[in-house]
């Protein structure tokens, strides 16, 4: 098993491990209605991309009918 070889400093070991930080997820607005959303990604709310209808959201009066 390999040993090191010489003693790494507070200073060296954060400058390395700042490289390792999260960065700030982006959002854009969805454009049917204004909500955040993640870009490439279809609405939660109403379920456009890019304008079109992609996937149909059940409204309560469907799911109250099963």
């Amino acid at each position: 098993m390999g040993t090191p070889t010489q003693k790494r400093t507070k200073a060296s070991k954060k400058r390395r491990a700042s490289h390792f930080a999260l960065n700030k997820a982006n959002h854009m607005k969805c454009s049917n209605c204004e909500k955040p959303v993640m870009p490439h990604m279809v609405c939660d709310n109403c379920g456009f991309y890019k304008g079109k209808e992609v996937v149909k959201k059940k409204t309560k009066l469907d799911k109250n009918k099963k």
